[in-house]
This record gives C-alpha cells, sequence and structure tokens, in this order.
C-alpha cells in the first residue's frame, strides 16, 4: 500500500469520525433565549427556565430528515472506503471502487450541507432557509460536519491522487 493510500484512508476515518461525532450531538443549532436549547439532528435538548435538561428525539422536518438520511449513507459510503482502501493492500483493483465509493459519500455531504440550512424555517428557529435569525448560532455539531465534509473532500483528493505531495 502506498503512502497516498494509508493518508487518504487515514484521513476518511476521521472524516467518519467527525460525521458521527456531529450527528450524536444536540448541537447543530443552538440558543441562549428562553433558557438554554440545543438542536439536533438525531436529538434536541432543552434547559428552561433553570430546570432541569430534559432531551428528546425531534421531529424532524423534510430538509433535515433528508439531511440526516444523506450524513448517515455518506458514513457508510467512508467506512465501506476505508474497508476498501485497507483491501487494496492485497488487491490493487479496488482502489476504484474505493474512489468511486468516497465520491459518492462527499456528493451525499455536500447534499446534506445545502439541504440543512433549508430547514432554519422550523417553528423552534423561526428563520427563513438559508437565514438564521440572530437568536440563533450555529453550533460544534455543525462545524464538525462541515469539517467531516471539507476532510472527505480532501481525502477524496488524495484518493484520486490528484492532489500529490512531495515527500
Amino acid at each position: 500500500m502506498d503512502k497516498l493510500t494509508v493518508i487518504s484512508g487515514t484521513l476518511f476515518l476521521l472524516a467518519d469520525v467527525f460525521a458521527i461525532v456531529s450527528l450524536a450531538m444536540p448541537d447543530w443549532i443552538i440558543t441562549d433565549v428562553g433558557g438554554d436549547t440545543r438542536l439536533g439532528l438525531m436529538w434536541t435538548c432543552m434547559t428552561l427556565f433553570n430546570r432541569p435538561q430534559v432531551c428528546f428525539t425531534p421531529d424532524l422536518r423534510l430538509e433535515w430528515l433528508l439531511a440526516l438520511v444523506s450524513i448517515f449513507i455518506g458514513c457508510i459510503c467512508i467506512t465501506t472506503t476505508i474497508i476498501l482502501l485497507a483491501s487494496s493492500h492485497w488487491d490493487r483493483n479496488v482502489i476504484p471502487y474505493a474512489r468511486w465509493v468516497g465520491f459518492t459519500a462527499m456528493v451525499l455531504f455536500c447534499f446534506a450541507a445545502v439541504v440543512f440550512p433549508m430547514g432554519f424555517h422550523i417553528p423552534e428557529i423561526g428563520g427563513q432557509p438559508y437565514q438564521l435569525p440572530n437568536s440563533h448560532q450555529v453550533g460544534i455539531s455543525y462545524i464538525l460536519f462541515v469539517l467531516s465534509l471539507w476532510v472527505t473532500v480532501i481525502s477524496e483528493l488524495f484518493a484520486g491522487k490528484v492532489c500529490l505531495p512531495h515527500f
């Protein structure tokens, strides 16, 4: 296995971890108006007027449901890509498949990144598509997801040997 394949596999693993952690945390959109509210794709947590924090599974609107499904399938594609890159140690013929599966993950993550802000119109936020109100902010989960998207793009460049570093 060459150095670029190892670098690509490591970066894909890092992207996969970032995406899974971002899904697990409820910090996609946060606000402190009327208490502490953290909206996520899989969890929503609220703390109202110094009461104990309450977390629950949200009823997602179509936009956020599409983003969740895209990220989930993208994580499966990245995991498959990592397995294919590891198996390329024994069979170099799987490299093109790894590239295409990684590319699919990248496209799914890009789709989720475009669709997610369309859901800012939900009643919990009260904004418009792509316009988050001043009272709300993006949280660490969204930042980790965007980081995962960028790391996936860089990984794909290494897998495709498009971006060749000089060693």
